[in-house]
């Protein structure tokens, strides 16, 4: 009988199960990269479990690079060696769950590279979007509204403007969990909001006067309050 309705931790669990069974089958069958991996329904049939959930596990593996899918082409065994794959699967299925402290802490570090590279490469283009999300923040808290959406925008508009498409992509990849953990957690009560303010302006000022250091520096300080929260988050 297929798995149908399973809870985030079920699914976990039966990802990491197919992940470990997609491993399985391509030592078996000695596929090498460049080699088609059989179709999501075969699979599906195969594992006993839904089509959605071999989805999951495949776009898990495409995203560290160990598979390759092609609209109307198929699965494919990306070009890496067997060793370095089966170590690198090893790894996957150890993952745990980022926590609040472990998100906080790549988001600072991702933050203080992407804005430095901002305030070096921003475009035109890029300070309007910066600033409109900017506004948009202001906006709500002054209207004393949640604005944590708000807040998550604005850095992801430099995390674009830093022109580096993976520092990018790491950050859309967290955002949605930081957003659930900071509602969970309320993090952004109105005070630190209405400094989130001022420092949000610093931030964009030192990016658009494309100060490097300044930039570095005014996101640190920004980050120093979250740093020392989260730690005291129980």
């Amino acid at each position: 009988m297929k798995l149908e309705s399973l809870t985030v931790s079920e699914n976990q669990m039966v990802q990491n199960t197919i992940i470990g069974k997609i491993r399985d089958l391509i030592n078996f069958k000695n596929l090498e990269p460049g080699d088609k991996l059989p179709s999501e329904r075969m699979l599906s049939d195969k594992f006993e479990v839904s089509r959605s959930n071999v989805r999951d596990a495949i776009q898990k593996l495409e995203f560290y690079g160990l598979l390759k899918s092609i609209p109307q082409s198929g699965t494919f065994v990306a070009n890496i060696g067997v060793v370095a794959m089966n170590g690198m699967i090893d790894d996957i299925l150890g993952l745990k769950t980022p926590d609040f402290k472990a998100l906080v802490e790549t988001r600072i570090l991702l933050e203080l590279k992407t804005v430095r590279l901002a305030a070096l490469r921003r475009t035109e283009e890029d300070l309007e979007r910066i600033k409109d999300a900017l506004d948009a923040y202001e906006d709500k808290v002054r209207s004393g509204e949640d604005a944590v959406q708000e807040d998550l925008l604005f850095h992801l508009a430099i995390a674009k403007a830093s022109g580096n498409s993976s520092m990018n992509t790491f950050m859309l990849t967290i955002t949605p969990q930081i957003i659930m953990d900071f509602e969970k957690y309320h993090v952004c009560d109105k005070r630190m909001s209405l400094v989130g303010i001022q420092e949000h302006n610093e931030i964009y000022e030192a990016i658009k006067k494309q100060d490097t250091v300044m930039a570095k520096q005014k996101m640190k300080d920004h980050f120093s309050v979250l740093y020392q929260y989260c730690y005291n988050v129980k």
